[in-house]
């Protein structure tokens, strides 16, 4: 009923029942405990190590007793310190999905509701307490107030929200504006070479101070923006901040040189992962008092570049001990001191998604990043999806604009793909107007549909 009324209300109403929504959603996540969580992250960004260390293991031991008294799950779990975490379970995702119910402390109604995106095809609902949401978000807002950010400063805002309706389409309209909050969401759903320049033209005119969101979103606008000569004001944003998404080199150079500004990368997930955060020094930090980070090989045993396995202590209402993630990072020198003033352990890179790769019988698996660097040196390719449903074949998906696109650029394009997975696989190219977002409003550049097949 609220999305019927909601369709046919003109779009100045449509933006007051936004802000509406917004001002009921912010009490929830800003209200509370949040300013004292705000003050105390503020308080806590230049404590030396040993004293973040000694706040990540008392959190731990409370953390661990916590959930041990609340959830049937964790009720048989032994009470151990923070140095001895690998003498507890792994916890897989299918498993978490399995045991929810048991896993879960409080219901629904005294909570609030997370859903996973569900890129595999299977969603997942994660309950937070109110708490516990506005420390994450104190802590988030602690990372983006260091460079300027704060709740009504103009956010230009791309996420999984589907607000537009079929009078917005008509009059190329891809956005709605929270007028109260300064916040105008723009839909992931709609990024068609045909839409982009009603995207580039309608930022340049708002002139936002930050951009927020799915950098694969923010990323087709910035190209699009250079490839049409568009001038993009400088000086007008203060930083970007990518959501949900990995982050490659070619989006961050591509998004900072259009929008003439700096991308600052942060990770969390929606079941809530503890915070890693880029600084001003370009450096990612683990946030220890947001939880434990854990990089293992794979026999289980500490590594600098693996599999990350978290306990996140803002998960009270669904608890999160030793959770296997899915995602890899690569960590630093465990010596090196960032110049920023954050003492926290710094992160090299975040590699992201272990199941955003394809897989190759005669070189192994192909990553993210190396996926992303089979366009190097070619032209005209608009977007590309990789879909590896067989063990010997993948299918790309290829928009291309056939002005700057040539035979000469498809073979290397090929060839770029050869040079990772060899020459036993069949490479099928499909040539197509339009690849669609997931659910979410997510794109993915990877789907691979055997990882059952790859051990």
């Amino acid at each position: 009923m609220k999305d019927k009324i909601y369709k046919i209300l003109p779009d100045f109403l449509q933006g007051i029942l936004i802000s509406t929504f917004n001002l009921l959603a912010y009490k929830e996540r800003y209200g509370g405990r949040y300013s004292p969580y705000l003050k105390l992250f503020k308080d806590n960004r230049s404590l030396p190590r040993t004293e973040l260390e000694s706040i990540q293991k008392k959190r731990f031991t409370e953390f661990l007793y916590s959930s041990k008294q609340k959830s049937r799950f964790y009720k048989d779990y032994n009470l151990v310190q923070l140095e001895d975490i690998s003498k507890l379970p792994i916890l897989k995702k299918e498993q978490l999905r399995q045991n929810i119910e048991d896993v879960v402390t409080i219901a629904k109604k005294d909570g609030i509701v997370s859903k996973t995106g569900g890129t595999t095809g299977k969603s997942l609902e994660i309950i937070f307490t109110k708490e516990n949401m506005q420390e994450r978000f104190a802590m988030l807002d602690d990372f983006r107030s260091r460079l300027g950010y704060e709740l009504g400063k103009k956010t230009a805002w791309f996420s999984g929200k589907n607000l537009l309706t079929s009078k917005d389409l008509k009059k190329n309209r891809f956005w709605k504006t929270d007028l109260l909050h300064k916040v105008r969401y723009y839909s992931t759903f709609h990024i068609k070479d045909e839409y982009l320049k009603y995207f580039v033209q309608d930022l340049i005119r708002y002139q936002p101070e930050f951009l927020v969101g799915f950098p694969s979103t923010i990323l087709e606008i910035a190209k699009y923006g250079l490839k049409n000569g568009y001038d993009f004001p400088a000086n007008t944003i203060k930083a970007v901040f990518p959501t949900a998404e990995t982050i490659t080199a070619e989006m961050r150079e591509t998004i900072e040189k259009f929008f003439k500004t700096k991308m600052y990368n942060q990770y969390a997930s929606s079941e809530g992962a503890p915070f890693i955060f880029e600084c001003k020094n370009r450096n990612l930090h683990l946030e220890l008092q947001s939880g434990v980070f854990e990089v293992l090989d794979e026999a289980g045993n500490p590594t600098q570049s693996g599999r990350l396995v978290v306990t996140s202590f803002t998960t009270e209402g669904t608890p999160l001990i030793r959770y296997d993630i899915g995602d890899s990072i690569t960590l630093e020198d465990p010596d090196l001191v960032c110049t920023c003033g954050n003492n926290n352990p710094m992160v090299k890179e975040i590699l992201g998604r272990i199941d955003d790769f394809v897989y190759s019988p005669e070189t192994g698996k192909i990553n993210l990043g190396n996926v992303s660097n089979t366009l190097k040196d070619t032209h005209g390719i608009v977007r590309f999806q990789a879909i590896q449903d067989e063990l010997l074949k993948i299918k790309l998906k290829v928009i291309r604009d056939e002005s700057e696109y040539t035979t000469e650029v498809e073979k290397k394009f090929i060839q770029n793909w050869r040079d990772r997975i060899g020459c036993q696989m069949e490479l099928e190219i499909e040539y197509v107007d339009e690849i669609p977002v997931e659910a979410s409003g997510k794109f993915r550049i990877v789907k691979n549909n055997i990882k059952h097949l790859i051990k």
